[in-house]
């Protein structure tokens, strides 16, 4: 029997992208091992590791974290992953990272989630939190009853700073100035596969028939439209 090679895939897509929802839809039908940074950045510093100490120390500065830290906390991490398909998520974020990356392994495939700007700034701007349950509303697609207050215990809702519109302004802009060499040097290599839209559920279809003619659709969903 012939074994498929191993799949390693790469998603990018700015903050408020939908990159999360993409992210555990191709986890489910793919049966992908995924890899966000963020979250194992945060393993690292609750469990007060030695990386995560020292990542902790550029993020309480308001720095961003060296790339040699992030590569260093990644790598080490994919070495438990080398017989599995996976998706790294929010790695590689700068040219640097993607280099020290390709001498560890080889990339297949990098998902790019061009949705515009002022899509995601309407997106990110109309959500608004009851900060004691965590009950996200957005303005557009669930609001809440009343205006700025909690369905169920009428308190008021507030913004958080990253949804802010001066926030959600600088946070895309950096994203666009630290990412677009990253999303350059993947065209060069012929690995970039964007994939443009506003609407994470007419993107998703295209997204899914692309990794379908790579890899077996594992969930036991029998639907015509794979969610």
């Amino acid at each position: 029997m012939v074994v498929p090679p191993l799949l390693r895939a790469v998603i990018m897509g700015p903050p408020g992208s939908g990159k999360g929802t993409v992210s555990a839809r191709i986890i489910k039908h793919f049966g992908m091992k995924h890899l966000s940074s963020g979250d194992l950045l945060r393993d690292n510093m609750q469990k007060k590791t030695e990386v995560g100490i020292l990542a902790k120390s550029y993020i309480d500065q308001g720095w961003l974290i060296p790339d040699d830290i992030m590569t260093r906390l990644m790598l080490n991490e994919l070495k438990g992953l080398d017989r599995y398909n996976w998706l790294l998520d929010g790695f590689p974020r700068t040219v640097a990272q993607a280099e020290a990356l390709d001498k560890e392994c080889q990339i297949d495939t990098v998902i790019d989630l061009d949705v515009p700007f002022e899509t995601i700034k309407c997106r990110l701007t109309a959500r608004w939190i009851h900060p004691a349950s965590g009950r996200v509303y957005n303005l557009e697609f669930s609001p809440p009853r009343v205006q700025g207050i909690d369905d169920i215990t009428g308190e008021p809702l507030v913004q958080r700073d990253d949804d802010k519109p001066e926030t959600v302004t600088k946070r895309l802009q950096a994203y666009d100035a630290q990412t677009k060499p990253v999303l350059e040097y993947y065209r060069e290599k012929g690995l970039l596969k964007s994939f443009s839209g506003t609407e994470t559920n007419k993107i998703w279809p295209h997204i899914y028939a692309f990794l379908h003619t790579k890899l077996p659709d594992v969930s036991q969903k029998d639907s015509a439209i794979p969610r």
